[in-house]
């Protein structure tokens, strides 16, 4: 069980605002200012209302959301595959990064890979995102291998990019 208040299921009325919220993140003006900032790998948005609703159509899969003062402040995406969790879109808005929220998220994570019987997480980060790479080593997560990064018509990078497979045991 998620033990953090703030901390809830995303429902598909929740989308909309996912939405800015993620863009905001990784790709919209507020982002320059972020340390997670992709402004300058992509062109186009990073997601849209059509991904989320796939993605939550998705029996499987979960999106959480960090609300403070009733708005979405962060968010992160967890499909179960098989034993582990895929953990993808964790996204907190620039206003508020380096307040704990995404390690909140993180630390939630865990917890519903526990509840779902997964003994590991695993995601991917651009390897050239050495900074944020850093951030999930310090969390325990360690680089497994790396992959290209998959083209679709929405998050389309502007260089030649790679995916470090990060992953943690919980």
């Amino acid at each position: 069980m998620i033990t953090n208040p703030n901390i809830l299921i995303a429902r598909t009325d929740d989308i909309p605002e996912l939405v800015l919220l993620i863009n905001k993140a990784y790709k919209g003006e507020g982002s320059k200012k972020a340390w997670t900032s992709e402004t300058d790998l992509f062109d186009g948005l990073r997601t849209n209302e059509n991904v989320l609703t796939e993605l939550l159509s998705d029996e499987n899969a979960i999106i959480l959301k960090y609300i403070n003062d009733k708005a979405i402040i962060g968010c992160v995406y967890l499909q179960k595959q098989e034993s582990q969790i895929y953990l993808g879109l964790l996204s907190v808005s620039p206003d508020t990064q380096a307040s704990g929220v995404g390690k909140q998220l993180l630390i939630a994570a865990e917890e519903y890979a526990q509840e779902q019987n997964c003994d590991k997480i695993v995601m991917t980060v651009i390897t050239i995102r050495k900074e944020l790479v850093e951030w999930y080593k310090r969390r325990g997560y360690h680089p497994t291998g790396i992959k290209p990064f998959p083209q679709d018509k929405i998050n389309v990078p502007n260089q030649q990019l790679e995916l470090f497979v990060l992953e943690k045991k919980v």
